[in-house]
């Protein structure tokens, strides 16, 4: 089939009404025009290289065929290291390094089973598997009465009738809310609090409603804490239609028994890498651009979306810059932090690190929503950090990405946005990010190339405004 003139250029057309708007009425100072029409040249040049020789995705493939699951501490988050390590030196970065920080080593082990006791006799089996830090039950696992619970004040008022129960935390992620992060955030508590909240209410086990708004039979993990003053309990995810299920069986049977049977096991810290490399600035090379996401994933699917996504942008972020020819004013530095599913061990570290006192960073921007379209750029700084960023807001409008707001930055960056570095969170369409996240649903099957090269051409633009005019 023959194609239309416009589709067989070889350009990438930008049009910038809003910038044009603003040079017809002179708005614009001589200077200002003139910076403009390279910031103009520069995203030209991006995207031509982004959309016509994506590269993120072949790197996401390789992670995750080679590496899969990356828990901190396995030999998959090792593989993983090495791994991004040499794409780095591959996209030709400067002083690719690790730097070594320890994390906590969890495995959930081969036993994962719950099932109903029905009156016939018959068991019937739930979809569930075991949430992130939990303990194992003893062999042939816990059996108990169940108890529905959608909040902890509701636990509360149950009184000492929840002794020796399984607490079923069933508070469903809120459809209603149309930012799915904010529905997650709703409901997320019972997932790391529930736990101690069942022991503190004298139950045996916590079985938790899994953070998707899908209704399925995959059950979504995710991290889980205790308190020191109360006992240890097994904790556990179940699939939306397992929990569903559960429910409606305990409306109509006043007694439903349940046996959980987990098989976990926490090892001693290991030692690990956050990975390093750069662009160094020509001008100031002491001043910091840090891009970046997190190596590790839960040991669940391929870890496609969270956060291999952004850890493949980050490298090609820089890759991108390096093949349109910019040579920045300060360094880019991409990391990929290690740890962030249970611990946050790698930003911590990193935001530690005496090697940073010699540095002055003067940015951090984090990619760990999902390899989705780029919507935007959200940051939590201050408001002249926002003026600033909507300043170059036709750039980003040009092809899609204008939506810059406050809004959280990320997870793995947030130690070193404590100490008042301006912090970047990439900002894309979420509403199937939860899907898949924490779960076997997150495979690269899941991830759309093209969708997944234009968050890392966003990226590759603030980097490279932030790296010419400063915050």
């Amino acid at each position: 089939m023959e194609c239309s003139p416009f589709r067989r250029r070889p350009v990438v057309r930008v049009v910038l009404l809003l910038f044009g708007a603003l040079l017809s009425v002179g708005v614009l100072s001589a200077q200002e025009q003139d910076a403009a029409a390279r910031h103009r040249e520069v995203l030209r040049r991006i995207l031509n290289e982004g959309l016509m020789h994506p590269e993120a995705f072949d790197m996401l493939a390789e992670l995750t065929a080679r590496a899969g699951h990356r828990l901190s501490g396995s030999p998959g988050a090792a593989t993983a290291v090495e791994l991004a390590a040499r794409m780095m030196r591959a996209k030709g970065l400067q002083r690719v390094r690790l730097e070594n920080v320890m994390v906590p080593r969890w495995e959930r082990g081969p036993v994962e089973r719950a099932s109903i006791l029905m009156h016939d006799g018959r068991p019937r089996r739930l979809a569930i598997c075991a949430l992130g830090g939990s303990i194992a039950t003893p062999p042939g696992g816990i059996t108990a009465e169940v108890v529905e619970v959608r909040s902890f004040d509701e636990l509360k008022q149950l009184g000492t009738s929840t002794r020796g129960k399984i607490i079923f935390f069933n508070r469903p992620m809120d459809p209603t809310l149309l930012n799915t992060f904010e529905a997650y955030g709703r409901a997320v508590n019972q997932r790391s609090r529930g736990a101690v909240e069942a022991a503190r209410a004298g139950g045996v086990a916590a079985l938790v409603r899994s953070m998707t708004l899908a209704l399925d039979d995959v059950p979504h993990t995710g991290g889980m804490g205790y308190a020191d003053d109360l006992p240890k309990l097994p904790g556990a995810a179940v699939s939306t239609r397992g929990a569903n299920l559960l429910s409606e069986l305990l409306k109509k049977r006043k007694h439903v028994r349940l046996n959980l049977e987990l098989s976990c096991n926490t090892y001693p810290d290991a030692p690990s890498h956050n990975v390093l490399g750069e662009i160094t600035g020509t001008e100031r090379p002491d001043e910091v651009i840090v891009v970046g996401g997190h190596l590790d994933n839960w040991d669940k699917g391929q870890g496609a979306h969270d956060d291999g996504a952004g850890c493949v942008q980050a490298i090609e972020a820089l890759n991108l810059l390096r093949k349109a020819g910019v040579r920045p004013r300060r360094t880019i530095r991409a990391v990929l932090f290690m740890n962030e599913e249970n611990g946050l061990r790698g930003g911590k570290a990193y935001a530690a690190d005496e090697a940073r006192r010699g540095e002055r960073h003067v940015a951090m921007i984090e990619s760990d929503r999902g390899g989705f379209v780029p919507r935007g750029v959200t940051t939590d700084s201050d408001t002249s950090v926002l003026g600033k960023l909507l300043r170059w807001q036709p750039l980003f409008e040009s092809f899609g990405a204008g939506r810059l707001a406050a809004g959280p930055s990320g997870v793995d960056i947030s130690p070193m946005v404590a100490k008042g570095v301006p912090g970047f969170g990439l900002d894309v369409e979420t509403h199937r990010y939860f899907d898949y996240h924490h779960s076997d649903n997150d495979t690269l099957d899941k991830v759309n190339p093209r969708e997944l090269e234009l968050g890392a051409i966003v990226e590759a633009l603030l980097c490279y405004l932030i790296s010419e005019e400063g915050l």
